[in-house]
């Protein structure tokens, strides 16, 4: 397994072709708005190396015996997916995204589908995969999944498309592998990753077999370019956006201009009747990911609710004290839903474990459609200062800091820098461009609500329920 220093050492030698505010970045992993990003994936690689974490952040790979980080690990038991969703939000509360999830629920993904395309057409995608995650395995990779095209006119098929770009698809096939053209939006950490694993965004039919392809390839490959934009602030303070300034993600649209992908790297090219299946398990793999990250940001919320409570001298009022249950309520219901799907999760032909899809979209969903509410919440116990408050140039002012200390204070006992670091961590969770991100991504990210309707409705046994009535009434059946 890498070091954290090992990780940013490969970056270094690395050539990612990303672009920001207008310009080329010609050191990713050293910008100050790309660096945050970094930060987070550096933990993946530290807290495995410590005693307390083994057993949840590491795991044995099924194909080489060795010790590895779970970040590159492929389940193979139910116990598995509960260790993958409890290291998640555990990560997680410290940094609100852990981003590194995506390469590994898209390779848990292909391990399923790859398999069940050879037994369907007799390719040799799951030999070629496992190959690929031997290779990932022995060092260390992040990889990031690009799966969500640009899309266009969305009541059109991607072959139906007045430009063909609009979703990636293969260009040229030959002796030695095929070229690619497009681009996939929504990349977070692009920028810092080693690997770009590309998949189908939706169910496809005859007419757009070129679109039907996944593979996986180098984040620095000739003709690839990211076009980035980072959640961190612009400069620095030492109270301020005391989250987002350390860690924060960087979201990429990846622009795939003739790429050339050799054979032993290609999973899918054509088989346009597995497209949608692979869609549908890697968001099934995703949304179990958000049951371990989203009641992490759950817990965050949380506790800063609590803390500005007391801090505001109303802890003990009824109202703040329900309001906190429902945050108790709503963070381990959608851990619970993780937890279920783990445990009542499936072995594949393959020998992959699947999460339950019914809970894991129950959760997903459940998470999605309250983060914003619980943001109102906190804002709510918190006050107006989370958006009025002076600038900390202004608190740190000789002149005029006197006044700020004097008038910011809170109850006897609640010393006011420590008054005021909890209203600035409030409002980098709440009211600013971090935050704007975690709400959106906790809607969209993994699939919006309505996807994961869709998946619940087609997964849930309703017809069983109609054979419960039926009985109930005495109808025959």
């Amino acid at each position: 397994m890498k070091t954290a220093q090992e990780y940013v050492d490969s970056l270094a030698a690395m050539k990612h072709n990303v672009w920001m505010n207008g310009q080329k970045v010609e050191r990713p992993w050293e910008h100050p708005q790309i660096e945050p990003g970094v930060n987070i994936v550096r933990l993946t690689y530290e807290w495995p190396q410590m005693e307390e974490y083994e057993e949840m952040m590491t795991a044995t790979s099924h194909l080489t015996g060795k010790k590895i980080n779970r970040f590159t690990h492929i389940h193979h038991s139910a116990q598995d997916l509960q260790y993958k969703c409890e290291m998640t939000r555990h990560y997680c509360r410290e940094v609100g995204c852990i981003q590194r999830c995506m390469g590994i629920d898209a390779l848990n993904a292909l391990s399923v589908i790859t398999h069940h395309c050879d037994d369907s057409f007799e390719t040799k995608y799951y030999e070629r995969l496992c190959n690929y995650i031997k290779y990932f395995q022995e060092n260390d990779l992040v990889g990031n999944a690009a799966m969500t095209d640009v899309k266009g006119d969305r009541s059109l098929r991607p072959h139906e498309q007045a430009d063909p770009d609009l979703y990636l698809h293969v260009v040229e096939k030959n002796d030695d592998g095929i070229v690619v053209r497009g681009a996939k939006a929504h990349n977070t950490l692009a920028p810092y990753a080693h690997e770009i694993i590309v998949l189908p965004t939706r169910d496809m039919r005859e007419e757009d077999a070129d679109y039907a392809v996944a593979f996986a390839i180098p984040a620095d490959a000739p003709g690839i370019t990211m076009i980035c934009r980072g959640a961190a602030p612009a400069g620095k303070h030492e109270m301020a956006s005391p989250v987002s300034s350390k860690y924060a993600s960087v979201e990429s649209l990846t622009v795939f201009d003739n790429v050339f992908v050799p054979w032993e790297r290609v999973f899918m090219c054509g088989e346009w009747q597995f497209a949608g299946h692979l869609a549908e398990t890697f968001a099934t793999y995703h949304r179990h990911s958000y049951c371990g990250c989203k009641p992490a940001i759950s817990d965050i919320l949380m506790g800063a609710a609590a803390l500005v409570a007391e801090y505001n001298g109303i802890q003990k009022a009824s109202h703040v004290r329900e309001k906190l249950v429902d945050f108790m309520i709503t963070a381990e219901i959608v851990h619970g839903c993780g937890l279920a799907a783990s445990l009542k999760g499936n072995e594949t032909p393959s020998g992959t474990y699947l999460p339950d899809m019914v809970y894991a979209n129950v959760g997903k969903f459940y998470a999605g459609t309250n983060l914003h509410h619980e943001i109102e919440v906190l804002q709510d116990i918190a006050g107006g200062l989370v958006v009025t408050m002076p600038s900390e140039s202004d608190y740190r002012s000789e002149k005029i800091g006197g006044l700020l200390k004097k008038y910011l204070a809170g109850p006897e006992g609640v010393d006011v820098d420590d008054r005021v670091r909890c209203f600035r961590l409030i409002e980098d969770l709440t009211a600013s461009k971090f935050a704007g991100l975690l709400m959106v991504a906790g809607v969209h990210g993994g699939g919006s609500p309505q996807a994961e309707r869709l998946a619940i409705y087609r997964s849930y046994d309703l017809d069983g329920k109609i054979r419960i009535a039926r009985k109930a009434a005495g109808i025959e059946q």
